[in-house]
């Protein structure tokens, strides 16, 4: 019977040491999964990005030569060549872009011109082109005016006589000739293809008009302007006493 009892109890005893082996185990715990890092995605760059506008070129002012003057200047002209200067302006073409371009003026409303194509430029008045005559055949003001060109000095008479233009002193200029065309009483246009623009109900880019800020630039600083003129009327033109 003894024997019975050893036997149980060792029984027992494997068996409770089994129990206790296997309570002990434990799986190990799962490792926490690595946190996800999120990078705050940065906003797309456009290539097309729009740069802003470049500062202007300062003007530039040149004395001229005859030659250089090519065929706006003769001898018995009002002016000589020393008197003038070639004064080099940037301005915003038709296109919204700016160029460059140059009239040639008396050295006397040098200060002024680069003041008014500076505001002109300010504004944003376009402007088709601007250089001087001698780059047209004989210096011809009608081919320039077609061309819609803006240009100052030109050795020439007035429309129908012999008295000196203002132009001729290098004391006006013509801006957007085409469109702010010449007329007189008899109904004579400059430039003859200026005709469909003597409409000034229109309000085309370019075109001058009483009150405009492009036409304030010239008389703000003493410049008389053509379009308020009762005979001829003159939109293009602005001269300076």
């Amino acid at each position: 019977m003894e024997n019975y009892r050893r036997i149980a109890r060792v029984l027992l005893c494997t068996a409770m040491s089994v129990a206790v082996v296997q309570c002990g185990r434990t799986t190990p715990p799962e490792q926490p999964a690595p946190p996800v890092t999120t990078t705050a995605s940065k906003p797309p760059t456009s290539s097309l990005a729009t740069s802003a506008s470049p500062a202007p070129t300062p003007a530039a002012v040149h004395p001229v030569t005859a030659d250089e003057l090519g065929a706006t200047w003769r001898p018995g002209c009002p002016v000589g060549p020393d008197l003038l200067r070639r004064v080099e302006l940037d301005y915003v073409g038709f296109d919204g872009q700016p160029h460059r371009g140059e009239l040639v003026v008396h050295q006397d409303v040098v200060a002024d011109v680069i003041a008014i194509f500076e505001r002109l430029r300010q504004l944003r008045y376009p402007i088709a082109k601007m250089q001087s005559v001698d780059h047209y055949p004989g210096a011809e003001d009608e081919l320039s005016m077609r061309d819609n060109n803006t240009s100052a000095y030109n050795c020439r008479p007035l429309p129908g006589s012999n008295t000196p233009s203002f132009h001729a002193f290098g004391r006006a200029i013509d801006v957007n000739p085409l469109i702010n065309p010449y007329i007189d009483s008899k109904g004579h246009i400059e430039p003859a293809t200026g005709g469909p623009y003597l409409d000034r109900g229109r309000t085309d880019p370019g075109m001058l008009h009483d009150g405009d800020l492009a036409v304030l630039a010239f008389t703000d600083r003493g410049w008389r302007w053509g379009g308020d003129w009762r005979t001829p009327k003159d939109y293009q033109h602005f001269e300076r006493r």
